[in-house]
């Protein structure tokens, strides 16, 4: 599985436990602290994947999705401890295409990051 996923989170010890959960599972796993590194991994590597915090330094995850929405396609996974409805409809509406509340498992989170790959591979038959 050659899938490059970008995690951005500013807690180092979750991106260092979702990296390390991804990549025993065969992803390559990017990552950054804030919303500034993200843009700047995002639009040097070949992300298929991201995965985001909204409550970072510099910039936060929001305003990350929405920019990385205006050139992209790729799946975003919001995952943060903001679980309010509000909250999740203004990710999604911003582009996000799934949002896990913290705490959270680890297999909620492979399940997430499966469905999110598989739609991408059911609307674009020429990827991978």
């Amino acid at each position: 599985m050659n899938i490059n996923v970008l995690v951005v989170d500013d807690e180092k010890p979750l991106r260092d436990f979702v990296r390390r959960n991804l990549e025993v599972r065969g992803f390559k796993v990017l990552t950054a602290s804030n919303g500034l590194e993200a843009l700047a991994i995002f639009n040097n590597e070949n992300i298929q994947l991201v995965i985001m915090d909204i409550m970072m330094p510099h910039m936060d995850g929001l305003e990350t999705t929405r920019r990385i929405r205006q050139d992209s396609h790729v799946p975003i996974i919001i995952l943060t401890a903001m679980g309010e409805e509000a909250d999740k409809v203004r990710a999604f509406d911003l582009g996000a295409d799934d949002y896990l509340t913290k705490p959270f498992g680890v297999g909620e989170l492979l399940g997430r990051v499966k469905a999110v790959l598989r739609r991408v591979d059911w609307s674009d038959p020429g990827s991978n």
